[in-house]
Protein backbone atom coordinates (compact mmCIF):
# COMPACT_ATOMS: atom_id res chain seq x y z
CA UNK A 1 0.00 0.00 0.00
CA UNK A 2 1.34 3.45 -1.10
CA UNK A 3 2.56 5.87 1.89
CA UNK A 4 0.02 9.19 2.44
CA UNK A 5 2.19 11.53 1.33
CA UNK A 6 0.12 14.40 0.38
CA UNK A 7 -2.29 16.33 1.85
CA UNK A 8 -5.33 18.48 0.59
CA UNK A 9 -6.91 21.31 2.41
CA UNK A 10 -9.36 22.61 1.24
CA UNK A 11 -9.70 26.68 1.67
CA UNK A 12 -11.61 28.30 -0.80
CA UNK A 13 -15.28 29.33 1.25
CA UNK A 14 -16.29 32.50 0.90
CA UNK A 15 -16.22 33.03 4.58
CA UNK A 16 -19.34 34.88 5.01
CA UNK A 17 -20.52 33.38 8.53
CA UNK A 18 -17.37 34.74 9.65
CA UNK A 19 -17.73 38.69 8.43
CA UNK A 20 -17.31 41.35 8.61
CA UNK A 21 -13.34 39.90 9.86
CA UNK A 22 -13.13 37.26 6.65
CA UNK A 23 -13.54 40.88 4.23
CA UNK A 24 -10.30 41.59 5.66
CA UNK A 25 -8.46 38.19 5.81
CA UNK A 26 -9.58 34.55 4.70
CA UNK A 27 -11.08 32.37 7.76
CA UNK A 28 -8.45 30.29 7.27
CA UNK A 29 -5.64 32.58 8.59
CA UNK A 30 -7.98 33.62 11.81
CA UNK A 31 -5.25 33.77 14.26
CA UNK A 32 -5.53 31.11 17.43
CA UNK A 33 -2.93 30.23 20.27
CA UNK A 34 -2.22 26.53 19.68
CA UNK A 35 -1.24 24.19 22.14
CA UNK A 36 2.42 24.49 22.10
CA UNK A 37 1.46 28.35 23.67
CA UNK A 38 2.29 30.34 20.10
CA UNK A 39 -0.35 31.80 18.26
CA UNK A 40 -0.66 30.61 14.74
CA UNK A 41 -3.29 30.77 12.02
CA UNK A 42 -6.18 28.33 12.03
CA UNK A 43 -4.52 26.72 8.91
CA UNK A 44 -1.24 26.31 9.78
CA UNK A 45 -2.66 24.25 12.74
CA UNK A 46 -3.91 21.85 10.89
CA UNK A 47 -1.44 21.93 8.40
CA UNK A 48 1.12 20.86 11.27
CA UNK A 49 -1.53 18.19 12.07
CA UNK A 50 -0.66 16.93 9.13
CA UNK A 51 2.93 17.48 8.78
CA UNK A 52 2.99 15.12 12.26
CA UNK A 53 1.01 12.38 10.58
CA UNK A 54 3.95 12.17 7.77
CA UNK A 55 2.25 14.38 5.45
CA UNK A 56 5.28 16.03 2.96
CA UNK A 57 3.28 17.95 0.85
CA UNK A 58 0.24 19.92 0.96
CA UNK A 59 -2.15 21.29 -1.65
CA UNK A 60 -4.65 24.52 -0.43
CA UNK A 61 -7.48 24.93 -2.55
CA UNK A 62 -7.84 28.90 -2.51
CA UNK A 63 -10.14 31.13 -3.87
CA UNK A 64 -8.26 32.83 -6.78
CA UNK A 65 -5.41 34.80 -5.84
CA UNK A 66 -5.25 34.51 -2.28
CA UNK A 67 -2.01 32.44 -2.15
CA UNK A 68 -0.03 35.46 -2.04
CA UNK A 69 -1.57 35.95 1.28
CA UNK A 70 -0.02 31.92 2.47
CA UNK A 71 3.47 32.81 0.55
CA UNK A 72 3.68 36.09 2.35
CA UNK A 73 3.49 35.00 5.73
CA UNK A 74 4.75 31.09 5.26
CA UNK A 75 8.43 32.23 4.99
CA UNK A 76 11.32 32.86 7.58
CA UNK A 77 12.03 36.27 9.10
CA UNK A 78 13.67 38.66 6.90
CA UNK A 79 17.32 39.62 8.02
CA UNK A 80 15.70 42.92 9.51
CA UNK A 81 13.07 41.47 11.24
CA UNK A 82 15.35 39.20 12.75
CA UNK A 83 17.57 41.62 14.35
CA UNK A 84 14.07 42.37 16.76
CA UNK A 85 14.27 39.19 17.67
CA UNK A 86 17.95 38.78 19.11
CA UNK A 87 18.37 36.13 21.63
CA UNK A 88 14.50 34.74 21.82
CA UNK A 89 15.26 31.35 20.42
CA UNK A 90 11.86 30.48 20.37
CA UNK A 91 10.59 32.50 17.86
CA UNK A 92 13.53 32.17 15.57
CA UNK A 93 12.82 28.35 15.77
CA UNK A 94 8.87 29.27 14.89
CA UNK A 95 10.31 31.42 11.98
CA UNK A 96 12.37 28.20 10.58
CA UNK A 97 9.46 26.27 11.11
CA UNK A 98 6.89 28.65 8.96
CA UNK A 99 9.75 28.28 6.29
CA UNK A 100 9.52 24.15 6.14
CA UNK A 101 5.83 24.73 6.02
CA UNK A 102 6.02 27.11 2.99
CA UNK A 103 8.61 24.84 1.30
CA UNK A 104 5.83 21.83 1.28
CA UNK A 105 2.91 24.05 -0.33
CA UNK A 106 1.27 23.99 -3.67
CA UNK A 107 -2.34 25.73 -4.43
CA UNK A 108 -4.83 25.16 -6.67
CA UNK A 109 -7.68 27.96 -7.19
CA UNK A 110 -11.55 26.95 -7.55
CA UNK A 111 -12.68 30.19 -9.62
CA UNK A 112 -16.03 29.85 -8.95
CA UNK A 113 -17.88 28.57 -5.54
CA UNK A 114 -19.23 25.27 -7.00
CA UNK A 115 -19.54 23.44 -3.80
CA UNK A 116 -16.81 21.29 -1.97
CA UNK A 117 -16.70 18.04 -4.10
CA UNK A 118 -15.55 20.89 -7.04
CA UNK A 119 -12.93 22.37 -4.44
CA UNK A 120 -11.38 18.69 -4.03
CA UNK A 121 -11.26 18.02 -8.06
CA UNK A 122 -9.46 21.16 -8.37
CA UNK A 123 -5.84 19.27 -6.77
CA UNK A 124 -6.47 16.04 -9.17
CA UNK A 125 -2.77 16.94 -10.76
CA UNK A 126 -1.62 18.07 -7.38
CA UNK A 127 -2.67 14.40 -6.16
CA UNK A 128 -1.71 12.29 -9.09
CA UNK A 129 -1.85 8.24 -8.68
CA UNK A 130 -1.12 8.41 -4.44
CA UNK A 131 -3.78 8.42 -1.89
CA UNK A 132 -3.75 11.68 0.21
CA UNK A 133 -5.33 13.05 3.00
CA UNK A 134 -8.37 15.76 2.74
CA UNK A 135 -8.70 17.93 5.46
CA UNK A 136 -11.43 21.09 5.81
CA UNK A 137 -9.30 24.51 6.22
CA UNK A 138 -11.40 26.04 8.92
CA UNK A 139 -11.77 22.77 11.55
CA UNK A 140 -9.65 22.44 14.43
CA UNK A 141 -8.79 18.43 15.60
CA UNK A 142 -7.67 17.74 19.37
CA UNK A 143 -6.79 14.48 20.15
CA UNK A 144 -7.94 12.38 23.36
CA UNK A 145 -5.22 10.28 22.95
CA UNK A 146 -1.09 10.33 22.26
CA UNK A 147 -1.62 10.11 18.28
CA UNK A 148 -2.48 13.27 16.99
CA UNK A 149 -6.12 12.75 14.49
CA UNK A 150 -4.90 12.32 11.26
CA UNK A 151 -1.92 10.22 12.85
CA UNK A 152 -4.88 7.81 14.11
CA UNK A 153 -6.82 7.70 10.52
CA UNK A 154 -3.72 7.45 8.56
CA UNK A 155 -2.67 4.19 11.21
CA UNK A 156 -6.53 2.49 10.85
CA UNK A 157 -6.09 3.13 7.12
CA UNK A 158 -2.86 1.37 6.54
CA UNK A 159 -3.94 -1.69 8.68
CA UNK A 160 -7.30 -1.82 6.83
CA UNK A 161 -6.25 -2.79 3.84
CA UNK A 162 -8.87 -0.79 1.74
CA UNK A 163 -8.68 2.09 -0.88
CA UNK A 164 -10.74 4.31 1.15
CA UNK A 165 -10.98 5.47 4.70
CA UNK A 166 -13.10 8.10 6.12
CA UNK A 167 -12.67 9.37 9.55
CA UNK A 168 -15.77 9.35 11.73
CA UNK A 169 -17.39 10.17 15.21
CA UNK A 170 -20.77 8.88 16.65
CA UNK A 171 -23.15 11.65 16.46
CA UNK A 172 -26.93 12.32 17.26
CA UNK A 173 -29.53 12.52 15.43
CA UNK A 174 -30.14 16.02 15.80
CA UNK A 175 -27.13 17.18 14.42
CA UNK A 176 -27.44 14.90 11.19
CA UNK A 177 -28.71 18.69 9.68
CA UNK A 178 -24.93 19.47 10.04
CA UNK A 179 -22.95 15.99 8.67
CA UNK A 180 -22.58 13.24 5.99
CA UNK A 181 -23.72 10.42 7.52
CA UNK A 182 -22.28 6.77 7.09
CA UNK A 183 -24.09 3.18 7.36
CA UNK A 184 -21.50 1.05 8.62
CA UNK A 185 -20.65 -2.78 9.13
CA UNK A 186 -17.97 -3.30 11.74
CA UNK A 187 -14.90 -4.68 10.99
CA UNK A 188 -12.96 -4.65 13.96
CA UNK A 189 -14.99 -3.44 17.20
CA UNK A 190 -11.59 -2.78 19.08
CA UNK A 191 -10.52 -0.96 16.23
CA UNK A 192 -12.95 0.71 15.73
CA UNK A 193 -13.40 0.41 12.32
CA UNK A 194 -16.18 -0.30 9.62
CA UNK A 195 -16.67 -1.28 6.19
CA UNK A 196 -19.47 1.34 4.52
CA UNK A 197 -22.45 0.68 3.57
CA UNK A 198 -23.84 3.47 2.69
CA UNK A 199 -22.79 7.26 2.55
CA UNK A 200 -25.55 10.20 2.58
CA UNK A 201 -25.12 13.66 3.16
CA UNK A 202 -26.99 15.70 5.72
CA UNK A 203 -29.74 13.14 5.85
CA UNK A 204 -33.11 13.88 7.94
CA UNK A 205 -33.92 11.78 11.25
CA UNK A 206 -36.65 9.97 9.81
CA UNK A 207 -34.73 8.52 6.65
CA UNK A 208 -31.25 7.96 9.05
CA UNK A 209 -33.83 5.67 11.15
CA UNK A 210 -34.70 3.53 8.36
CA UNK A 211 -31.36 3.32 6.27
CA UNK A 212 -28.58 4.55 8.12
CA UNK A 213 -28.25 2.93 10.98
CA UNK A 214 -24.94 0.78 12.11
CA UNK A 215 -25.43 -1.96 14.14
CA UNK A 216 -23.69 -1.42 17.64
CA UNK A 217 -24.42 1.78 17.97
CA UNK A 218 -26.52 2.92 20.70
CA UNK A 219 -30.37 4.23 19.68
CA UNK A 220 -29.91 7.74 18.27
CA UNK A 221 -26.44 7.94 17.25
CA UNK A 222 -25.20 7.34 13.70
CA UNK A 223 -21.51 7.62 11.87
CA UNK A 224 -21.33 11.22 11.01
CA UNK A 225 -18.26 12.44 8.76
CA UNK A 226 -15.31 13.80 11.50
CA UNK A 227 -13.58 16.10 8.80
CA UNK A 228 -10.87 13.80 7.26
CA UNK A 229 -10.35 11.37 5.10
CA UNK A 230 -7.90 9.05 3.42
CA UNK A 231 -8.72 8.52 -0.09
CA UNK A 232 -7.32 7.41 -3.36
CA UNK A 233 -7.34 9.07 -6.22
CA UNK A 234 -9.91 7.45 -8.23
CA UNK A 235 -12.12 9.90 -6.05
CA UNK A 236 -11.15 12.51 -8.99
CA UNK A 237 -12.99 9.87 -11.54
CA UNK A 238 -16.22 10.15 -9.16
CA UNK A 239 -16.19 13.42 -9.05
CA UNK A 240 -15.40 13.85 -12.52
CA UNK A 241 -18.40 12.42 -13.19
CA UNK A 242 -20.26 14.51 -11.74
CA UNK A 243 -19.15 17.39 -12.63
CA UNK A 244 -19.75 16.21 -16.30
CA UNK A 245 -23.10 15.17 -16.35
CA UNK A 246 -23.95 18.21 -13.96
CA UNK A 247 -25.14 16.08 -10.78
CA UNK A 248 -25.71 18.47 -8.08
CA UNK A 249 -27.42 18.27 -4.67
CA UNK A 250 -28.49 22.11 -3.32
CA UNK A 251 -27.55 23.17 -6.67
CA UNK A 252 -23.67 22.41 -5.79
CA UNK A 253 -20.90 19.51 -6.83
CA UNK A 254 -20.80 17.34 -3.62
CA UNK A 255 -18.56 15.36 -2.35
CA UNK A 256 -20.31 12.96 -0.10
CA UNK A 257 -22.43 12.07 -3.31
CA UNK A 258 -19.28 11.43 -5.27
CA UNK A 259 -18.03 9.14 -2.39
CA UNK A 260 -21.00 6.97 -2.87
CA UNK A 261 -20.43 7.45 -6.52
CA UNK A 262 -16.44 5.86 -5.97
CA UNK A 263 -18.23 3.52 -3.04
CA UNK A 264 -20.31 1.48 -5.72
CA UNK A 265 -19.43 2.29 -8.94
CA UNK A 266 -15.15 1.98 -8.82
CA UNK A 267 -14.16 0.66 -5.76
CA UNK A 268 -16.03 -2.01 -5.68
CA UNK A 269 -17.04 -1.63 -1.25
CA UNK A 270 -13.19 -1.67 -1.03
CA UNK A 271 -14.57 1.58 1.55
CA UNK A 272 -13.73 1.80 5.18
CA UNK A 273 -14.33 4.46 8.20
CA UNK A 274 -12.73 4.67 11.47
CA UNK A 275 -13.44 6.34 14.75
CA UNK A 276 -10.73 8.74 15.76
CA UNK A 277 -10.10 9.33 19.59
CA UNK A 278 -10.62 12.80 19.64
CA UNK A 279 -13.31 15.85 19.21
CA UNK A 280 -13.51 17.94 16.21
CA UNK A 281 -14.28 22.08 16.36
CA UNK A 282 -15.51 24.44 13.34
CA UNK A 283 -13.45 27.27 13.46
CA UNK A 284 -15.99 28.85 10.09
CA UNK A 285 -18.85 30.32 12.45
CA UNK A 286 -18.32 32.70 15.59
CA UNK A 287 -19.18 30.61 18.46
CA UNK A 288 -16.89 27.45 17.03
CA UNK A 289 -13.60 29.79 16.75
CA UNK A 290 -14.29 30.78 20.48
CA UNK A 291 -14.67 27.41 21.40
CA UNK A 292 -12.04 26.10 19.52
CA UNK A 293 -9.82 28.27 21.19
CA UNK A 294 -11.12 27.24 24.68
CA UNK A 295 -10.23 23.86 23.69
CA UNK A 296 -6.78 24.23 22.55
CA UNK A 297 -6.27 26.29 25.66
CA UNK A 298 -7.34 23.33 27.88
CA UNK A 299 -5.63 20.81 25.51
CA UNK A 300 -1.76 23.08 25.48
CA UNK A 301 1.00 24.17 27.74
CA UNK A 302 -1.44 26.86 29.61
CA UNK A 303 -4.21 24.73 30.26
CA UNK A 304 -3.49 25.61 34.27
CA UNK A 305 -3.42 29.28 34.00
CA UNK A 306 -6.71 28.91 31.73
CA UNK A 307 -8.02 26.81 34.40
CA UNK A 308 -7.82 29.16 36.82
CA UNK A 309 -9.06 31.93 34.48
CA UNK A 310 -11.94 30.21 33.53
CA UNK A 311 -13.15 29.35 37.21
CA UNK A 312 -12.71 33.07 38.39
CA UNK A 313 -14.70 34.42 35.30
CA UNK A 314 -17.28 31.63 36.56
CA UNK A 315 -17.20 32.55 39.71
CA UNK A 316 -17.78 36.64 38.86
CA UNK A 317 -20.56 35.77 36.34
CA UNK A 318 -22.22 33.66 39.17
CA UNK A 319 -21.75 36.37 41.87
CA UNK A 320 -22.85 39.46 39.40
CA UNK A 321 -26.25 37.04 38.71
CA UNK A 322 -26.76 37.01 42.23
CA UNK A 323 -26.31 40.75 42.62
CA UNK A 324 -29.18 41.39 39.94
Amino acid sequence: MAKVRKAVITAAGRGTRQYPASSAVQKEMFPLVDADGLAKPVIQIIGEEAIAAGVEEICIVTQPGEEQQYLHYFKRMSLETLKAFKGKDWAIEASEKLQDFGDRLHFVAQDKPDGYGHAVYQARKFVGDEPFLLMLGDHIYISANHENCATQLIQKYESAGMAAMSAVQATPSKLLHLFGTLQGEVIDPAAGTYKVQAIMEKPAEDYAARNLRTPGLPPGLYLCHFGMHVFPPQLFDALEHHIKNDIREKNEIQLTSSQEYMRTQILKDSYAACTIEGQRFDTGIPYGLMESQIALALAGRHRSEIVEAIARLLAEQLQSMTKR
